[in-house]
């Protein structure tokens, strides 16, 4: 259930969600990552975890690289760690088709028709690139539902480094307070509150908070009971 049913803060005036996991259901993922890696599926959280660390090097030094070639790169430090034979090529076909067409979660559209409904401006928030949110939008049939699409690739700052949601917000011309950012990441709800935004944790399968973090303003289960928390 939703942590609460009436909003505890101001109506935001815009909603921000991240994309993979958040709205982008990973599943379909494990079958050609866990074949790269010599049938350990398990791995596709490690993977994913060094990819995010990776970024935020990326971030640290100023050595920019997409998110796609991050994550071919982190795919072979795992599978090296693992002493799983694995060539560059076949890393970057585990993940490039199929992360470009990962398919929404099952609440996820009629949550966001719900949302459109009531009026808010809805836009998305990612690491990845934007012609690769662009794609992925297309595929899982969620173009329509967003405002704008935002990627850090236009300011080379991975999330959740804190300004890279102060650019999200220069972009709308709005202050922290006035957005909700909605992701199913611990790390993305503590980047997002640090940065003064209201946040929202969807609480996926496997995904959980950081406890050192501030806490979220709402905690859900799915996009659907976060449209349920707003409905008049």
């Amino acid at each position: 259930m939703a942590q609460s049913e009436q909003p505890a803060t101001p109506t935001p005036k815009v909603i921000i969600f991240d994309v993979n996991e958040t709205l982008l259901d990973l599943t379909s993922m494990r079958a050609s990552v866990g074949k790269a890696l010599g049938g350990r599926d398990e791995l596709l959280p490690l993977w994913f975890s060094t990819m995010l660390h990776n970024s935020l090097v990326t971030t640290t030094t100023g050595d920019y690289h997409d998110f796609g070639q991050i994550g071919v790169a982190s795919l072979l430090m795992v599978a090296q760690n693992n002493n799983i034979e694995l060539s560059a090529e076949n890393a970057k076909t585990a993940i490039v088709e199929p992360l470009l067409s990962l398919p929404a979660h099952p609440d996820v559209k009629s949550g966001l028709q719900s949302l459109k409904a009531q009026g808010f401006k809805i836009v998305s928030l990612t690491n990845s690139s934007n012609n690769g949110v662009k794609t992925q939008f297309a595929n899982a049939g969620l173009t329509d539902y967003f405002d704008n699409r935002y990627s850090i690739e236009d300011i080379q700052i991975y999330k959740p480094d804190l300004r890279a949601y102060h650019w999200a917000l220069e972009q709308l011309g709005i202050e922290p307070q006035e957005a909700l950012m909605v992701a199913a990441h611990g790390w993305d709800i503590a980047g997002a509150a640090k940065a003064g935004l209201q946040t929202a944790f969807v609480a996926r399968p496997g995904k959980a908070l950081y406890p050192l973090a501030q806490k979220p303003d709402y905690i859900v289960n799915n996009i659907q009971e976060l449209a349920a928390i707003f409905e008049k």
